[in-house]
Protein backbone atom coordinates (compact mmCIF):
# COMPACT_ATOMS: atom_id res chain seq x y z
CA UNK A 1 0.00 0.00 0.00
CA UNK A 2 1.64 3.71 -0.50
CA UNK A 3 1.47 5.84 2.68
CA UNK A 4 -0.60 8.67 1.98
CA UNK A 5 1.82 11.28 2.26
CA UNK A 6 3.78 9.72 -1.14
CA UNK A 7 0.12 9.86 -2.64
CA UNK A 8 0.09 14.05 -1.44
CA UNK A 9 3.75 14.38 -2.36
CA UNK A 10 3.31 13.21 -5.95
CA UNK A 11 -0.16 14.82 -6.46
CA UNK A 12 1.23 17.88 -5.39
CA UNK A 13 4.03 18.01 -8.07
CA UNK A 14 1.65 17.11 -10.90
CA UNK A 15 -0.52 20.21 -9.71
CA UNK A 16 2.50 21.83 -10.50
CA UNK A 17 2.87 20.74 -14.01
CA UNK A 18 -0.62 21.23 -14.65
CA UNK A 19 -1.87 25.11 -15.74
CA UNK A 20 -4.20 26.64 -13.34
CA UNK A 21 -7.96 24.86 -13.06
CA UNK A 22 -10.53 26.98 -15.45
CA UNK A 23 -12.90 25.26 -13.18
CA UNK A 24 -16.46 26.95 -14.42
CA UNK A 25 -14.93 29.75 -15.99
CA UNK A 26 -18.00 31.06 -16.97
CA UNK A 27 -19.68 31.13 -14.04
CA UNK A 28 -17.40 32.58 -11.77
CA UNK A 29 -20.40 35.14 -11.18
CA UNK A 30 -23.01 32.88 -10.59
CA UNK A 31 -24.43 32.01 -7.06
CA UNK A 32 -26.50 28.40 -6.56
CA UNK A 33 -26.99 25.72 -4.11
CA UNK A 34 -22.97 24.28 -3.48
CA UNK A 35 -21.91 27.64 -3.71
CA UNK A 36 -18.81 28.37 -1.69
CA UNK A 37 -17.35 31.92 -0.54
CA UNK A 38 -14.33 33.80 -2.31
CA UNK A 39 -13.49 36.02 0.10
CA UNK A 40 -13.74 38.93 -1.78
CA UNK A 41 -17.33 41.36 -3.01
CA UNK A 42 -19.30 39.87 -5.79
CA UNK A 43 -22.64 38.00 -6.31
CA UNK A 44 -23.65 35.77 -3.09
CA UNK A 45 -25.94 36.27 -0.35
CA UNK A 46 -23.18 36.32 2.39
CA UNK A 47 -22.25 39.37 3.97
CA UNK A 48 -18.99 40.60 2.98
CA UNK A 49 -18.51 44.00 4.03
CA UNK A 50 -19.56 47.35 3.95
CA UNK A 51 -17.78 50.58 1.78
CA UNK A 52 -18.63 53.86 1.14
CA UNK A 53 -21.46 54.80 -1.41
CA UNK A 54 -19.50 55.76 -5.05
CA UNK A 55 -21.28 57.70 -7.81
CA UNK A 56 -21.71 55.11 -9.96
CA UNK A 57 -23.68 53.10 -7.33
CA UNK A 58 -27.29 52.61 -7.65
CA UNK A 59 -28.97 54.60 -4.52
CA UNK A 60 -31.16 51.02 -4.21
CA UNK A 61 -27.60 49.71 -3.16
CA UNK A 62 -27.44 52.09 0.19
CA UNK A 63 -27.66 50.37 3.48
CA UNK A 64 -29.34 53.49 5.01
CA UNK A 65 -29.25 51.93 8.44
CA UNK A 66 -25.23 51.98 8.50
CA UNK A 67 -25.22 54.68 7.02
CA UNK A 68 -27.64 56.59 9.80
CA UNK A 69 -24.37 56.45 12.41
CA UNK A 70 -22.89 58.76 10.28
CA UNK A 71 -22.48 61.56 7.78
CA UNK A 72 -21.37 59.12 4.78
CA UNK A 73 -23.19 56.56 2.66
CA UNK A 74 -22.42 52.97 2.51
CA UNK A 75 -23.24 50.29 0.32
CA UNK A 76 -23.53 46.51 1.73
CA UNK A 77 -21.52 44.29 0.03
CA UNK A 78 -22.36 40.37 -0.18
CA UNK A 79 -18.93 38.17 -0.22
CA UNK A 80 -18.55 36.21 -4.03
CA UNK A 81 -19.72 32.84 -4.09
CA UNK A 82 -19.60 30.70 -7.28
CA UNK A 83 -20.72 26.76 -7.19
CA UNK A 84 -17.67 25.43 -6.68
CA UNK A 85 -18.25 22.17 -3.90
CA UNK A 86 -16.45 19.37 -5.44
CA UNK A 87 -17.14 15.67 -3.48
CA UNK A 88 -15.38 12.60 -4.77
CA UNK A 89 -15.54 8.58 -4.19
CA UNK A 90 -12.81 5.84 -4.96
CA UNK A 91 -14.41 2.48 -4.88
CA UNK A 92 -13.11 0.12 -2.23
CA UNK A 93 -14.27 -3.07 -3.96
CA UNK A 94 -10.92 -5.72 -3.50
CA UNK A 95 -10.81 -5.85 -7.61
CA UNK A 96 -10.04 -1.95 -7.55
CA UNK A 97 -8.08 -1.79 -4.54
CA UNK A 98 -5.70 -4.72 -6.57
CA UNK A 99 -1.97 -3.72 -8.55
CA UNK A 100 -0.72 -6.62 -11.19
CA UNK A 101 2.36 -8.10 -10.88
CA UNK A 102 4.93 -5.17 -10.82
CA UNK A 103 2.56 -2.57 -10.54
CA UNK A 104 3.84 0.01 -8.49
CA UNK A 105 0.10 1.42 -6.90
CA UNK A 106 -2.91 -0.06 -7.13
CA UNK A 107 -5.96 1.05 -9.20
CA UNK A 108 -7.43 2.76 -6.51
CA UNK A 109 -3.94 4.53 -5.36
CA UNK A 110 -3.66 5.75 -8.91
CA UNK A 111 -7.19 7.57 -8.67
CA UNK A 112 -6.76 8.96 -5.59
CA UNK A 113 -3.44 10.88 -7.01
CA UNK A 114 -5.41 11.52 -9.86
CA UNK A 115 -7.79 13.22 -7.71
CA UNK A 116 -6.03 14.60 -5.31
CA UNK A 117 -4.12 16.65 -8.29
CA UNK A 118 -7.79 18.25 -8.94
CA UNK A 119 -8.28 19.06 -4.86
CA UNK A 120 -5.52 20.56 -4.05
CA UNK A 121 -5.51 23.76 -6.52
CA UNK A 122 -8.74 23.47 -6.17
CA UNK A 123 -8.48 23.79 -2.24
CA UNK A 124 -6.17 26.49 -2.48
CA UNK A 125 -8.39 28.37 -4.44
CA UNK A 126 -11.01 28.24 -1.78
CA UNK A 127 -13.13 25.63 -3.38
CA UNK A 128 -14.90 23.26 -1.28
CA UNK A 129 -14.27 19.97 -1.28
CA UNK A 130 -15.04 16.28 0.19
CA UNK A 131 -15.50 12.82 -0.19
CA UNK A 132 -18.63 11.63 -1.03
CA UNK A 133 -20.18 8.97 1.72
CA UNK A 134 -17.45 10.10 4.36
CA UNK A 135 -20.16 11.67 6.33
CA UNK A 136 -18.21 15.07 6.64
CA UNK A 137 -19.11 18.29 5.29
CA UNK A 138 -17.19 19.67 2.14
CA UNK A 139 -14.35 22.35 3.44
CA UNK A 140 -10.96 23.90 1.93
CA UNK A 141 -7.66 24.50 3.41
CA UNK A 142 -4.81 21.90 4.41
CA UNK A 143 -7.18 19.98 6.90
CA UNK A 144 -9.32 19.15 4.01
CA UNK A 145 -6.68 17.81 1.39
CA UNK A 146 -6.01 15.87 4.90
CA UNK A 147 -9.29 14.47 5.49
CA UNK A 148 -10.08 14.00 1.85
CA UNK A 149 -6.73 11.74 1.67
CA UNK A 150 -7.80 9.51 4.69
CA UNK A 151 -11.57 9.02 3.51
CA UNK A 152 -10.48 8.27 -0.30
CA UNK A 153 -7.64 5.88 0.85
CA UNK A 154 -10.48 4.51 3.91
CA UNK A 155 -12.91 4.08 1.72
CA UNK A 156 -17.01 3.44 2.51
CA UNK A 157 -16.97 0.14 4.06
CA UNK A 158 -17.84 -1.68 0.11
CA UNK A 159 -21.06 0.39 0.03
CA UNK A 160 -22.11 2.81 -2.97
CA UNK A 161 -22.37 6.24 -1.50
CA UNK A 162 -25.63 7.94 -0.80
CA UNK A 163 -26.10 11.39 -3.29
CA UNK A 164 -24.36 14.24 -1.25
CA UNK A 165 -26.40 16.89 1.10
CA UNK A 166 -26.38 19.90 -1.38
CA UNK A 167 -25.50 19.48 -5.51
CA UNK A 168 -21.83 19.62 -6.17
CA UNK A 169 -19.59 18.22 -8.71
CA UNK A 170 -18.98 14.69 -8.15
CA UNK A 171 -15.42 12.34 -9.50
CA UNK A 172 -16.61 9.05 -9.16
CA UNK A 173 -13.27 6.64 -9.78
CA UNK A 174 -13.84 2.48 -10.40
CA UNK A 175 -12.65 -0.09 -13.07
CA UNK A 176 -16.52 -0.22 -13.38
CA UNK A 177 -16.59 -3.47 -14.32
CA UNK A 178 -19.94 -4.16 -13.14
CA UNK A 179 -22.37 -4.99 -16.07
CA UNK A 180 -23.46 -0.94 -17.41
CA UNK A 181 -27.54 -1.77 -16.05
CA UNK A 182 -25.67 -2.19 -12.42
CA UNK A 183 -23.72 0.77 -12.49
CA UNK A 184 -26.64 3.19 -14.07
CA UNK A 185 -28.88 2.08 -10.85
CA UNK A 186 -26.03 3.33 -9.18
CA UNK A 187 -25.26 6.56 -10.50
CA UNK A 188 -28.83 7.96 -10.90
CA UNK A 189 -29.30 8.46 -7.40
CA UNK A 190 -26.29 10.89 -7.51
CA UNK A 191 -26.73 12.11 -11.53
CA UNK A 192 -30.51 13.40 -10.46
CA UNK A 193 -29.17 15.17 -7.66
CA UNK A 194 -26.14 16.22 -9.06
CA UNK A 195 -26.12 16.82 -13.33
CA UNK A 196 -22.33 17.76 -13.08
CA UNK A 197 -19.86 14.85 -12.40
CA UNK A 198 -17.08 12.81 -14.17
CA UNK A 199 -16.36 9.34 -14.60
CA UNK A 200 -12.87 7.80 -13.72
CA UNK A 201 -11.98 4.30 -14.80
CA UNK A 202 -9.25 3.09 -14.02
CA UNK A 203 -7.49 -0.32 -15.26
CA UNK A 204 -4.48 -1.92 -14.54
CA UNK A 205 -2.40 -2.93 -18.31
CA UNK A 206 -2.85 -6.64 -17.50
CA UNK A 207 -6.84 -5.75 -17.66
CA UNK A 208 -6.24 -3.63 -21.10
CA UNK A 209 -3.57 -6.17 -22.93
CA UNK A 210 -4.81 -9.47 -21.90
CA UNK A 211 -1.35 -10.57 -22.21
CA UNK A 212 -1.65 -14.08 -20.88
CA UNK A 213 -0.75 -17.63 -22.87
CA UNK A 214 -1.13 -21.15 -22.50
CA UNK A 215 -2.56 -22.21 -19.34
CA UNK A 216 -4.05 -19.67 -16.90
CA UNK A 217 -6.80 -18.94 -14.10
CA UNK A 218 -8.45 -15.82 -13.71
CA UNK A 219 -10.24 -14.33 -10.93
CA UNK A 220 -11.31 -11.25 -9.79
CA UNK A 221 -10.10 -10.08 -5.86
CA UNK A 222 -13.45 -9.88 -3.44
CA UNK A 223 -15.44 -12.08 -5.94
CA UNK A 224 -15.84 -16.24 -5.75
CA UNK A 225 -15.29 -16.71 -9.45
CA UNK A 226 -12.65 -17.84 -11.08
CA UNK A 227 -11.91 -19.41 -14.34
CA UNK A 228 -9.51 -21.90 -16.32
CA UNK A 229 -8.20 -21.22 -19.51
CA UNK A 230 -6.66 -23.90 -21.39
CA UNK A 231 -4.99 -21.46 -24.02
CA UNK A 232 -5.91 -18.16 -23.05
CA UNK A 233 -4.24 -16.47 -26.18
CA UNK A 234 -7.52 -18.15 -28.01
CA UNK A 235 -9.36 -15.40 -26.67
CA UNK A 236 -7.65 -12.70 -26.44
CA UNK A 237 -9.45 -10.60 -29.13
CA UNK A 238 -13.11 -11.46 -27.78
CA UNK A 239 -11.89 -10.27 -24.35
CA UNK A 240 -10.43 -6.71 -25.78
CA UNK A 241 -13.24 -6.51 -27.83
CA UNK A 242 -15.85 -7.37 -24.44
CA UNK A 243 -13.38 -4.53 -22.73
CA UNK A 244 -13.67 -1.94 -25.36
CA UNK A 245 -17.80 -2.60 -25.49
CA UNK A 246 -17.75 -1.86 -21.96
CA UNK A 247 -15.92 1.11 -21.80
CA UNK A 248 -18.23 2.09 -24.69
CA UNK A 249 -21.10 1.36 -22.52
CA UNK A 250 -19.83 3.28 -19.62
CA UNK A 251 -18.61 6.52 -21.98
CA UNK A 252 -22.40 6.36 -23.46
CA UNK A 253 -23.93 6.05 -19.73
CA UNK A 254 -21.71 9.33 -18.59
CA UNK A 255 -22.72 11.37 -21.46
CA UNK A 256 -26.25 10.29 -21.23
CA UNK A 257 -26.26 11.46 -17.49
CA UNK A 258 -24.52 15.13 -18.41
CA UNK A 259 -21.01 13.97 -17.14
CA UNK A 260 -17.80 13.76 -18.39
CA UNK A 261 -15.59 10.78 -18.86
CA UNK A 262 -12.00 10.29 -18.13
CA UNK A 263 -9.70 6.82 -18.62
CA UNK A 264 -6.35 5.97 -16.79
CA UNK A 265 -4.36 2.80 -17.61
CA UNK A 266 -2.08 2.21 -14.24
CA UNK A 267 2.11 2.66 -14.84
CA UNK A 268 0.92 5.41 -17.42
CA UNK A 269 1.67 9.00 -17.49
CA UNK A 270 -0.26 10.31 -14.63
CA UNK A 271 -0.04 13.54 -16.04
CA UNK A 272 -1.55 12.85 -19.00
CA UNK A 273 -4.52 11.38 -17.44
CA UNK A 274 -4.95 14.29 -14.66
CA UNK A 275 -5.06 16.95 -18.02
CA UNK A 276 -7.85 14.21 -19.59
CA UNK A 277 -9.50 14.67 -16.02
CA UNK A 278 -9.21 18.63 -15.43
CA UNK A 279 -10.25 18.81 -18.96
CA UNK A 280 -13.74 17.01 -18.68
CA UNK A 281 -14.29 19.31 -15.61
CA UNK A 282 -13.82 22.61 -17.13
CA UNK A 283 -16.35 21.70 -19.47
CA UNK A 284 -18.81 22.34 -17.30
CA UNK A 285 -18.03 25.85 -17.24
CA UNK A 286 -17.49 26.34 -20.80
CA UNK A 287 -21.02 24.66 -21.38
CA UNK A 288 -22.82 27.13 -19.11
Amino acid sequence: MTPAADLRAEAERLARQLPGLNFKAEASEAAHIGSAGRRRAGTGETFWQYRRHAQEDDAGRIDWRRSAKGNDLYVRETELETARTVMFWADDHPGFRWKGEGDLRTKAEEAILLMLTMAIPMSREGERIGSLGSGRRPSFGKRALDRLTTDLLRGTNGLFPPPPRAAATLIVASDFYDPIPEWSARLAPLAAKCPEGVLLAVSAPVEVDFPYEGRVKLSRPGAAIDRILGRAETVREEYQQRFAAQREGLETLARRMGWGFASHVTGSPAIQSAARLKAELERFGAMR
